[in-house]
């Protein structure tokens, strides 16, 4: 896909004037100021009724404003939709030490069997060898225990390698549901949704600390009205950790590195996005995840199924290979993921594009509205 670069229409900078392609490149780059009220505390019911920005990625026409349920009309027959079925794990459990201090343990990733490496607070208090102690929810019906066993820790993410000791000797993954919950973002703090409302409908292989927010506007029905029109679909995994959310930290983002994560990208996909590119369809990803995952696997120039770790970082100037268009939602400040999306249309103009949402009052983040960037052929 070309890239291009698009004027802005952000105040102190008019449309004829020459952007600043240093700041592409630079943290302060991505900064924009969000209301607190624009950020969305729980999702919309039903969840296909949420607000869709679209935007053409080739020219600045003023984007249009539709709902969500309406994207069978906006995508073409012979389109191909990817999805990222991953399942959030009971990622947060709560535990304590021997002395009987609360620890809050965030589960990131398995480096080997029931070895995990986690987010624990208070961090700096947990040596090597130190032990933590869970006890189920309901421990009234059923005390089951369980002990963690830290290992080492990891500079890359400040957290530590923890051993569990897991009754029956049964994967960790097993038993979640009786010691952790759902992790929701730290921006949500008055949510009263449902843990099922925290996936996405399509969420089949359990991994992910944190939902693939794109997908969580569909519905089972609406997703029968885009098979009924010929739009398909296919899926792929991430498991959505620590490098999708961490923020960037440094001023030049071209030294920013990725933390990896886990992802597949089935031959039955693969197969499926050649014959649609072969038929002249487009291939749509649901979600900056979608976008990681079909990119690194046609790193070599050509899209081959790929399954492994990945710690791909797109950002302006960034040589698409795979996705055509993109479904997402509207992203934190400074993030990849908003680094991400300007590649595909332009720093600027999507900054642009967020204030228009910011003063259509849209609603942000993960239980937020979404946008559609349809591809400019």
């Amino acid at each position: 896909m070309e890239q291009e670069i698009i004027h802005s229409n952000l105040p102190g900078c008019s449309a004829t004037e020459t952007p600043d392609v240093s700041l592409d490149y630079s943290l302060s780059g991505y900064d924009y100021i969000l209301p607190e009220e624009l950020i969305a505390q729980n999702p919309v019911f039903p969840r296909d009724s949420s607000r869709l920005l679209v935007v053409n990625s080739s020219t600045e026409t003023a984007p249009a404003h539709h709902i969500f349920r309406e994207l069978p009309d906006l995508l073409r027959p012979g389109d191909l939709l990817i999805v990222n079925d991953t399942k959030v794990i009971p990622a947060r459990l709560y535990g304590s030490k021997s002395t009987g201090a609360t620890v809050e343990v965030l589960l990131l990733e398995e480096r080997k069997y029931n070895c995990w490496l986690a987010l624990v607070k208070p961090g700096k208090r947990f040596k090597i060898g130190s032990r933590i102690f869970f006890t189920s929810k309901d421990s009234a019906q059923n005390p089951t225990t369980l002990t963690a066993t830290v290992l080492e820790s990891d500079p890359g993410t400040g957290g530590r390698l923890l051993d569990f000791d897991v009754p029956d000797g049964k994967p960790l993954i097993e038993v979640l549901d009786q010691f952790g919950e759902i992790p929701l973002p730290p921006y949500i703090t008055s949510s009263t949704a449902a843990d099922e409302q925290y996936q996405t409908v399509y969420a089949q292989q359990p991994g992910a600390i944190a939902a693939p927010t794109a997908g969580l506007h569909f519905t089972p029905e609406l997703l029968d009205k885009l098979g009924d029109r010929g739009i398909h679909q296919a899926s792929i995994t991430l498991h959505v950790g620590v490098g999708t959310f961490r923020p960037v930290e440094i001023e030049d983002v071209t030294n920013h590195q990725m933390h990896q994560e886990w992802i597949a990208v089935p031959p039955t996909t693969v197969e499926q996005i050649r014959a649609t590119k072969a038929a002249g369809g487009r291939i749509i990803a649901v979600g900056t995840t979608v976008v990681r995952a079909l990119e690194a696997a046609a790193q070599s120039g050509d899209l081959q199924s790929f399954c492994g770790q990945t710690d791909l970082f797109i950002y302006p100037g960034y040589q698409w290979r795979v996705v055509d268009g993109l479904i997402t939602n509207f992203h934190l400040p400074r993030s990849s993921l908003l680094m991400l999306v300007s590649a595909l249309i332009g720093r600027e103009r999507l900054l642009n594009i967020y204030q228009q949402a910011i003063a259509g009052k849209y609603r942000f983040y993960s239980f937020g509205d979404a946008m559609l960037i349809l591809p400019g052929f």
